[in-house]
């Protein structure tokens, strides 16, 4: 028999419409999904709780850990509602953004929004998108409460399509009063993740932590970066990435206030930034967007997918393609081939960095120890991590290795965020129950007994002296399944 072959990057798929019955949930597990979003900008409290429990069902059918991330809403800044649900703007027209003009009152000279400091955001010159950018606005002067401009880029303008600066700039709270009930909903739902949108500083984090702990709730917290300030200031950037869990490389929002020629950068320099700082990483939006309505991705978009593989993204992500998509099944199967054909580069399997760092504890240094020696001692088949907290397996999951990282716990939350760690395969294991003789050689025949390992492999086990103590990884050892 031979080794399972394991795909290390991770794969988030959105739930909607189109994906949130029993049936398709399991069809989405066996298809490769790693961790299901919810996104709150859409849906109810009610709805999203009896997704997560469909979700929970399925997951433990298969007999996988599948995280569940909770996808905050945040501050949307977006224009009212027209007249007539939408206008055709031409080249050349004025218009006018104004908090007088009321709900479903909109023109093709003007509509109201939702965002009251507008006026005292913006200057004359600047550039204004709407609709992720499909239209474009030059402001020609500012008066208490209206914005004037001259149509740069026209076409249709649909009610409720949201607003960015050119450069960034529009700054409102990350938490709105919607994310803060949104919130308290959350204790039902027990996510493994809850996103951040529109963070701009690090007290964002701080205080969905703080608000989270008020229902006795300790999710992994993910910041969104879509904010142009964000990623142009070097302190503000590392200080969110240090406080948060990790990151989503936002590329919606992000891309329409730099442009897509800088986004390119922006998102690399996210990716190594986030692996440097031990954090995850995901990357986000219009990954197979063309699967929507298409059997089959975009060489385009294939190639989006590896090149993020190969930047050392932890996880990409499905937005629309699974939560109204007609193909849901479909777009996870490609996307895990694109992830898979880009994991076999050399690029994807060595790593170059840290060979000069200096480790701060035993458990670091047994971390990255283990992957310069599975990266150099061609009979190992993997590493064996027997794990409290899941920190280990994080950190070794910062180095690039083809190997896979066996996260043995019998902590199920811990397991549960370590869904989107890359390269790691959480797995239930009670060390407790064995006594310190036969430890090592239970969780071998454990392996082995699952089809991760064939008889003769060399595997990498690093543990703690005492186990069930968080933080005490101190042994590293070369055994050979017999």
């Amino acid at each position: 028999m031979t080794p399972k072959v394991n795909r290390r990057t991770k794969i988030v798929a959105t739930i909607g419409p189109g994906s949130e019955s029993a049936g398709m949930i399991a069809k989405l597990i066996a298809a490769g999904v790693d961790v299901f979003r919810l996104n709150f900008s859409h849906g109810t409290a009610r709805n999203h709780i009896k997704v997560s429990q469909q979700i929970r069902k399925q997951a433990a059918i298969a007999g996988r850990y599948v995280g569940i991330l909770a996808d905050l809403q945040g501050p949307k800044i977006r224009i009212s509602s027209f007249r007539d649900d939408s206008v055709e703007l031409s080249g050349g027209d004025r218009f006018r953004l104004d908090l007088s003009i009321g709900e479903g009152e909109g023109t093709l000279h003007g509509v109201g929004l939702d965002y009251r400091e507008l006026a005292d955001n913006v200057d004359r010159g600047d550039i204004l998108l709407l609709d992720d950018g499909r239209i474009r606005l030059c402001v020609d002067d500012v008066e208490a409460g209206a914005v004037n401009c001259t149509v740069l880029i026209g076409g249709k303008l649909s009610s409720r399509k949201g607003i960015n600066k050119l450069g960034g700039g529009l700054a409102a709270p990350a938490l709105t009063t919607k994310d803060i009930k949104d919130i308290d909903s959350l204790a039902e739902v027990r996510p493994d993740f809850v996103a951040v949108s529109f963070v701009s500083s690090a007290a964002d984090i701080q205080l969905t932590r703080e608000l989270l702990a008020r229902h006795q709730m300790l999710p992994a917290i993910i910041a969104k970066i879509e904010r142009a300030e964000v990623v142009a200031d070097e302190d503000t950037l590392s200080s969110i990435i240090e406080e948060a869990t990790g990151i989503m490389v936002a590329r919606g929002d992000l891309g329409v206030e730099v442009g897509d020629a800088q986004l390119i950068g922006i998102q690399k320099d996210l990716i190594a930034r986030a692996r440097r700082m031990d954090r995850v990483v995901i990357t986000a939006t219009q990954m197979m967007e063309s699967m929507i309505s298409n059997s089959q991705p975009t060489r385009a978009e294939v190639f989006d997918v590896a090149n993020a593989v190969l930047d050392g993204t932890d996880a990409v992500m499905l937005s629309a393609e699974t939560a109204v998509g007609q193909f849901p099944v479909e777009v996870v199967k490609a996307m895990a081939d694109a992830a898979l054909g880009a994991e076999r580069h050399p690029m994807a399997t060595t790593s170059k960095y840290r060979l000069e760092k200096r480790f701060d504890s035993a458990q670091e240094t047994i971390a990255f120890s283990a992957i310069y020696a599975a990266n150099h001692y061609s009979n190992v088949r993997g590493i064996a991590c027997l794990t409290e907290s899941g920190t280990t397996p994080l950190l070794m999951s910062r180095l690039s290795s083809g190997l896979p990282i066996f996260a043995l716990s019998n902590n199920s939350a811990t397991l549960q965020k370590l869904s989107l760690c890359r390269g790691v395969i959480p797995l239930f294991f009670d060390a407790e129950a064995f006594d310190e003789v036969s430890l090592e050689s239970r969780a071998i025949e454990f392996l082995l007994d699952d089809g991760y390992l064939q008889k003769n492999d060399s595997i990498i086990l690093t543990r703690g002296e005492i186990i069930g103590r968080s933080g005490s990884t101190n042994i590293l050892k070369i055994l050979t399944a017999a």
